[in-house]
C-alpha cells in the first residue's frame, strides 16, 4: 500500500474516542512507520465520542476523496430511552427533564417511526459541530450562550424498530449526510408525547463499508507492519 500516494481505510470506532483521537492515532504510528514527518490522513464524517462504528480515513491525495464518501448513505443503530431527555440528546450531559411513557405501547412507537420516513426537516442539536459565525455550536452551548440553528432538510430511507423494551427501545435507521440521529431521538420522543435521549449508538455501514472491513484500533500496528513491509518487498 502507497499511504504517501493515498490510501482509504476502514476504522471502528471505539467508545469515547473522537473522531480526531482515531486520527491522530493512525497519523502518529503511519508516520512513525514510514520515518516521515508530515503525513495528511482525514476522517469521512464525525462520530460523536459517546458513538461507536464505522468511521472511513483517509491519508495522502486520497484525502480528496472525503467528500465522496461523506455524501454516501450511512446505517446507525441507535438505542432510545423514552421518558428522559438531557441538553445534548444523550448521555454526555445528565437527565434534565422526565416526562410520562405509560401511554407508549409497541404499536404506538412503529407507527411514529413511520412518519420519519422520507424528507424531513430537522434542527441539529446545539452540542453539536455545527458553525455560528465561525465558531462551533457546542462551543456557544458549553458557555451557557444562545444557539439559533435553523432546521436542515435530510432523508430518512429506513426506520426499523429492532426492539422494544420499553421505556428503552432500538432503531435501525438508514439516512442522508447530515443527519443528527441524537436529533431524531429528540425528535421521536416528542412525537411520542413524551421525550426521549440516546443512550447507545452504532455506525453500522457507509455506502457498501460494513463493520466487518473494519479495523480497531489495537490492529493499528500489525496492519501496518504487515502492509509496509509487503510494499518493500515488491
Amino acid at each position: 500500500m502507497d499511504f504517501l500516494a493515498g490510501e482509504v481505510l476502514y476504522f471502528n470506532k471505539p467508545l469515547k474516542w473522537t473522531s480526531f483521537d482515531l486520527v491522530n492515532k493512525f497519523r502518529y504510528k503511519l508516520s512513525r512507520k514510514l520515518g516521515v514527518k508530515k503525513i495528511k490522513v482525514g476522517h469521512a464524517g464525525t462520530l460523536d465520542p459517546l458513538a461507536t462504528g464505522v468511521m472511513i480515513l483517509c491519508t495522502g491525495k486520497a484525502t480528496k476523496r472525503i467528500d465522496e464518501f461523506q455524501y454516501q448513505t450511512k446505517e446507525y443503530v441507535a438505542t432510545l430511552k423514552l421518558g428522559e431527555t438531557t441538553p445534548s440528546f444523550d448521555l454526555e450531559k445528565e437527565v434534565d427533564a422526565v416526562y410520562p411513557t405509560e401511554h407508549i405501547t409497541r404499536e404506538l412507537v412503529e407507527e411514529t417511526l413511520k412518519h420519519f420516513i422520507g424528507k424531513i426537516e430537522q434542527v441539529p442539536p446545539v452540542f453539536s459541530a455545527c458553525k455560528i459565525e465561525g465558531k462551533r455550536a457546542y462551543e456557544l452551548a458549553r458557555k451557557g450562550e444562545e444557539v439559533p440553528l435553523k432546521a436542515k432538510t435530510l432523508v430518512i430511507d429506513e426506520i426499523e424498530l429492532l426492539e422494544c423494551a420499553l421505556p428503552v427501545v432500538k432503531i435501525r435507521v438508514v439516512c442522508s449526510k447530515g443527519t443528527y440521529i441524537r436529533a431524531l431521538a429528540r425528535d421521536i420522543g416528542e412525537a411520542l408525547h413524551s421525550g426521549a435521549h440516546l443512550i447507545a449508538l452504532e455506525r453500522t455501514r457507509i455506502g457498501d463499508i460494513t463493520l466487518d472491513c473494519c479495523l480497531n484500533p489495537e490492529e493499528i500496528d500489525d496492519f501496518l507492519n504487515e502492509k509496509i513491509e509487503k510494499t518493500n518487498t515488491i
